[in-house]
């Protein structure tokens, strides 16, 4: 069969919304940019605490990392990094790594990397926030 009568096999519609075979690079992209934006913002708000804390006693750090909107502004910004971090991983994954076996390995490394990274700065806030 010649490449000239050759018939995509995706839908005209797939190819306008530009989605390919796992239909799912549209989202992944726009993720990574509204992730990008939060980090932003977020980042802002995070150095202006840790300026705040700078030369702070031990008690000092305590209560100002006990208040809700601080626990609440450090948890967002943990969640939106290490979110952001997976993503812009897996794509260099995906792009450099060429052994199927191997790249399925180094995404479910990824994933589980990021989500222990989250969930332990997650529980040290909560257990400063909460008094714990």
């Amino acid at each position: 069969m010649s490449d000239s009568t050759h018939t995509p096999m995706r839908t005209p519609l797939g190819r306008v919304r530009g989605l390919g075979a796992s239909r799912s690079g549209t989202e992944h992209f726009f993720l990574q940019r509204v992730t990008a934006l939060a980090n932003l913002l977020l980042m802002i708000a995070f150095i202006c605490i840790v300026i705040r804390l700078a030369g702070a006693g031990y008690a000092e750090a305590r209560a100002v990392l006990g208040q809700p909107l601080v626990a609440i502004i450090i948890l967002l910004t943990l969640l939106s990094v290490c979110t952001h971090m997976r993503l812009g991983m897996q794509v260099v994954i995906e792009d450099y790594v060429h052994t199927e076996g191997l790249k399925v390995l180094l995404i479910i490394g990824n994933t589980f990397f990021t989500t222990a990274i989250a969930l332990a700065g997650a529980f040290a806030v909560l257990k400063i926030s909460l008094g714990g």
